[in-house]
C-alpha cells in the first residue's frame, strides 16, 4: 500500500506507479493540523506542478526530505495561516515522495479529494504536487524527474486522468512563476513521458542535465490557495 513504506536511514526507495512508495505524514513527524481535510468523493480533474522555491540543495538523503516536508508544514501553519501543508504530494530532489495534506493519500487510494490549499480559487477540482526547488534557470535532477513522472502516473491511473490535458502548472491558474520556466517547458516532455507509461512502455529514463547545486535563498514563496 502507499502508506506502508520501509525507511531506514539513507535507505533508497524508487517511486514506480506500479509500487508505490509514499513517505507518511507520520514518517516524516508531521504536526496535528488546525483541521482535518475535507474530502470530496471526486476526482481531481487536474493535476498542478509546482516548485518550493527553496534552496537547490545538493542533498539528496531521505533526512533533509523529511526536513523539507516540516519546513514546508511550518511555513504554510505558521506564516501563511492555513490549517496544514498546502499541497497534497511533496517531492525532494533525492526523488523521495511524502504525503503533503493530512489524509491525501486515504483519499487517492479511493479515487477521492483531500482538499489542498495550493491553487487560488480551484482548490476543490486540482490536486498539486510541490517539487523541491527552484526552476527559473536550473535543471531538474534526473532522481526528481523520475519520481516526478511516475507520480503522475499513478495519479492518472487512480484519478482516470488524460495526462494530455490532465498536467498543467500552477501558472496556468493563477498570476505566478510557479513551477519555474525551466520546470514548466518541461510540461510538455512530462505528458508525453506519462502517456508512454500509461500506454504499457518501460519506467521513465532521465533526460534531464544535472543541476549545478547552486544555491538559493532558502524561503518558501506563499503558495496561492486557502487554508
Amino acid at each position: 500500500m502507499a502508506d506502508e513504506a520501509p525507511y531506514e536511514a539513507g535507505e533508497r526507495v524508487a517511486f514506480t506507479a506500479e509500487d508505490p512508495h509514499v513517505y507518511t505524514r507520520e514518517q516524516w513527524n508531521a504536526r496535528a493540523p488546525r483541521r482535518p481535510a475535507k474530502v470530496l468523493s471526486k476526482a481531481p480533474d487536474h493535476i498542478i506542478v509546482h516548485h518550493t522555491a527553496t534552496a537547490n540543495s545538493k542533498s539528496r538523503s531521505l533526512a533533509h526530505a523529511f526536513a523539507l516536508s516540516r519546513a514546508i508544514q511550518n511555513i504554510h501553519m505558521d506564516r501563511n495561516g492555513w490549517d496544514d501543508t498546502g499541497q497534497q504530494l511533496t517531492i525532494s530532489r533525492g526523488g523521495f515522495v511524502m504525503e503533503g495534506r493530512n489524509r491525501s493519500l486515504k483519499a487517492i487510494r479511493a479515487g477521492d479529494l483531500a482538499v489542498g490549499a495550493q491553487v487560488l480559487h480551484h482548490n476543490e477540482h486540482t490536486i498539486g504536487i510541490e517539487n523541491e526547488g527552484t526552476y527559473t534557470s536550473k535543471a531538474v535532477p534526473g532522481s526528481l524527474w523520475k519520481s516526478l513522472v511516475e507520480v503522475c502516473v499513478w495519479l492518472c491511473q487512480e484519478y482516470k486522468l488524460d495526462p494530455g490535458s490532465a498536467i498543467v502548472g500552477h501558472r496556468d491558474y493563477n498570476n505566478t512563476s510557479c513551477p519555474g520556466d525551466v520546470l514548466y517547458a518541461r510540461l510538455p516532455t512530462l505528458r508525453r513521458s506519462v502517456a508512454a507509461r500509461l500506454e504499457g512502455g518501460p519506467p521513465s529514463q532521465s533526460t534531464s542535465h544535472a543541476d549545478d547545486g547552486s544555491i538559493l535563498p532558502p524561503l518558501l514563496g506563499p503558495l496561492d490557495g486557502l487554508g
